[in-house]
């Protein structure tokens, strides 16, 4: 079951998933656009508060969280497709950006990607003199159906900038009017210029956690098994720690503490009126949420030592 809209305000991109797997488990996600420009929005609590929907908490009322997790979509679909080859590899799947925005579908796409590179990394060694590039491979791609299939729904998601309304209306339109053959093509914006001033937005009342539907962060990253050898540099790195004051805290409310999933990043010292941001990357879930959606792109996330991270069960 696929929803839209709500909890989200209209003019946030966003909905959820809710599959039924075997042995009675259910799968369950709410999946919001990093576009949004409410700064006081927290994308975890809205998860939280979805599943109070009457129409969907009798699918978990009696249930046990057994696990959790958190990542970044790479939505932006047909436009925003890189080069695909490089010396010594290829890019395929949800790396490439293969993923059909409406239908939220990519699994497909990673398979076909698979296939098409490894016919292309084949020929390429068959011939003389073969360089260490499969140039070939992209050309490939583009004769594939995975290339029509992004080009027909390439204009759904960047309609949304209109809000949730006008987003379906025109959604209606391409597919069933243009059938994903408009002569043009609408163009993404990126996500960390699209928040808004903390005194522009009202906050939202989030409910606290009941223990039986919602839950606190922490205690679902704990199911997420993630582990970071204390030891190690952080791999969160800031380009100024002052900025994390001067303007994320002083213009935004510190929106990391809320876009973040696992509870990376916290304001301390407020009380004493000295505010400081502090990382706890130990918790994190490598989502890429923060180096996506920082307003001043002051995040820089780099690969752990040692491998460390998430270690999702039952996945």
């Amino acid at each position: 079951m696929h929803t839209v809209g709500w909890p989200l305000a209209s003019d946030t991109y966003g909905g959820s998933f809710l599959y039924h797997l075997e042995n009675n488990l259910v799968a369950v996600g709410v999946v919001v656009g990093l576009d949004y420009k409410n700064p006081w929005l927290s994308p975890y609590e809205e998860f939280q508060r979805y599943k109070t929907h009457p129409a969907i908490r009798g699918f978990f009322e009696g249930g046990r969280r057994i696990s959790y997790g958190a990542r970044a979509l790479s939505e932006g679909g047909f436009q925003s497709i890189p080069k695909l080859h490089f010396p010594g590899g290829l890019l395929v799947g949800d790396t490439a950006g293969f993923l059909n925005v409406p239908k939220i579908k990519g699994t497909h796409m990673a398979m076909k990607s698979g296939m098409v590179a490894a016919e292309a990394v084949f020929a390429h060694l068959g011939q003389e003199n073969a360089g260490a590039e499969a140039s070939g491979y992209g050309e490939q791609i583009r004769q594939s159906w995975l290339w029509d299939e992004l080009h027909t729904v390439r204009n759904i998601r960047p309609a949304f900038k209109w809000g949730l309304w006008g987003g379906l209306a025109y959604g209606a339109i391409d597919t069933f009017l243009f059938k994903g053959k408009a002569p043009w093509t609408l163009h993404h914006h990126d996500d960390h210029s699209q928040l808004g001033n903390k005194n522009d937005y009202p906050k939202i009342d989030y409910p606290k956690p009941d223990g039986k539907l919602s839950f606190d962060r922490l205690s679902s990253v704990f199911l997420s098994s993630t582990n970071h050898e204390e030891n190690q540099r952080c791999h969160l790195q800031l380009k100024d720690a002052s900025v994390a004051i001067s303007v994320n805290y002083a213009q935004y409310g510190a929106p990391e503490t809320r876009y973040c999933p696992a509870g990376v990043y916290e304001i301390v010292g407020e009380e004493e009126g000295k505010p400081r941001l502090q990382i706890n990357g130990q918790n994190c879930l490598h989502c890429k949420t923060c180096d996506i959606k920082d307003p001043t792109q002051n995040i820089n996330w780099t690969v752990p030592e040692g491998g460390g991270g998430p270690n999702y069960p039952n996945m």
